[in-house]
């Protein structure tokens, strides 16, 4: 596979600024363009990845509509649903779940970070998933 240019690589990063920013509307334009939704960073980080840690409910709604793989781990083991929980968004997490997340996948789970780092109200939000 040929190795991309310069002006790909800036459009890429753009598209991971975007979900970083919370920019929903326009990252899902350029998804329903074709973008794909699991695009990857070098570190493996997705643009839901992205959207979930900077604490964009809107922006993770509009790429899980868009086949956005809830349980896809970065290259750290961390997923979407793990991001969330760090940040204690219960908003992206109900979306996450409900897209099928799996609180206790990953090398560094949901579960395991709201444990890890104290969180009980992230704790319930995942267990009672669980036992649903």
């Amino acid at each position: 596979m040929p190795e991309p240019d310069g002006e790909t690589i800036a459009f890429a990063h753009r598209m991971f600024d975007l979900a970083r920013n919370g920019d929903a509307a326009q990252l899902a334009a350029y998804v329903d363009a074709g973008l794909p939704a699991d695009l990857t960073n070098d570190k493996g980080d997705t643009l839901l990845i992205l959207a979930a840690y900077h604490d964009h409910p809107d922006t993770v709604r509009a790429l899980l509509d868009r086949g956005a793989d809830p349980d896809r781990a970065n290259d750290r083991g961390q997923t979407a649903l793990s991001a969330a929980t760090f940040r204690q968004s219960a908003e992206s997490v109900r979306a996450l779940l409900a897209a099928g997340g799996d609180p206790d996948l990953g090398g560094r789970s949901a579960l395991a970070t709201a444990e890890f780092f104290g969180l009980p109200e992230m704790q319930e939000l995942l267990r009672a998933h669980r036992t649903a």
